[in-house]
């Protein structure tokens, strides 16, 4: 992060953006956060690193290219239309990673399949509850430190979350959907890797909820009402900040 702050690469306007409050904010932190878990993840199971790789390339995309439009019937609806959107580029592309990646990580077909549910699924929750300054980087440090006990990917997960949390909750930077994705695929990534059958359907399941209700999970987290992150800076603005819930 502090490498891509001193170069900007292509040029400051690129790299930076002027938030509700009217403070700039840099996006150093997402391709920084994402470039660090995906090598760490990698370095243990190469197979959940790609992974994590393309949900991170994936959320860039959207970045750079998203259309603001909210929900998979949406993002399906455009599809069938004949429009590919950023979010359907999402949707299927971080599917397929994950899926490829419970396919190497777990033995059993219906393992395999849960496997690559908990993994997209996880990166598609991170990015629901990134409407407010720290919230998604909170949420990987506040439910991947219990996992640390079970899998070292989920230490580095939490290290990637805590390097960037600081400054994304004093909003000096934004991990966007690059740096969301590509930790909430790692913290899925470790479930994985410490979870047999029963905790895997948990977790589908959970993400997979998350998923379902996910206009509800993003209006909960943009609330000042839980965890440690609400005694931190007030959001962009004072409202929750316009989030692409794909």
């Amino acid at each position: 992060m502090a490498v891509l702050r001193a170069t900007a690469p292509g040029g400051r306007e690129r790299w930076e953006r002027t938030n509700h409050a009217g403070r700039t904010v840099g996006l150093y932190a997402g391709p920084a956060s994402a470039l660090a878990v995906a090598a760490g993840v990698g370095r243990v199971r190469p197979a959940a690193g790609v992974a994590v790789a393309v949900a991170g390339l994936c959320g860039a995309y959207d970045d750079l290219a998203g259309d603001h439009r909210r929900g998979f019937r949406a993002h399906l609806s455009a599809l069938r239309d004949g429009e590919v959107t950023s979010g359907a580029v999402k949707l299927f592309g971080i599917s397929a990673a994950g899926l490829v990646a419970g396919a190497l990580m777990k033995e059993r077909v219906v393992d395999k399949v849960l496997a690559g549910v908990v993994i997209a699924g996880a990166a598609h929750f991170v990015n629901l509850v990134d409407v407010r300054p720290g919230r998604a980087a909170g949420a990987v440090v506040a439910l991947g430190v219990p996992g640390m006990v079970r899998s070292e990917l989920a230490g580095v997960a939490v290290g990637a979350a805590v390097a960037v949390l600081p400054d994304d909750l004093g909003e000096r930077v934004m991990i966007g959907d690059v740096g969301a994705h590509a930790l909430g695929a790692a913290l899925g990534a470790a479930v994985v890797a410490g979870n047999g059958r029963v905790g895997l359907l948990a977790h589908a399941a959970a993400v997979v909820a998350a998923a379902v209700c996910g206009e509800q999970v993003s209006r909960f987290s943009s609330t000042g009402r839980w965890g440690l992150v609400a005694q931190f800076p007030a959001p962009l603005g004072g409202t929750p900040s316009p989030h692409p819930c794909e």
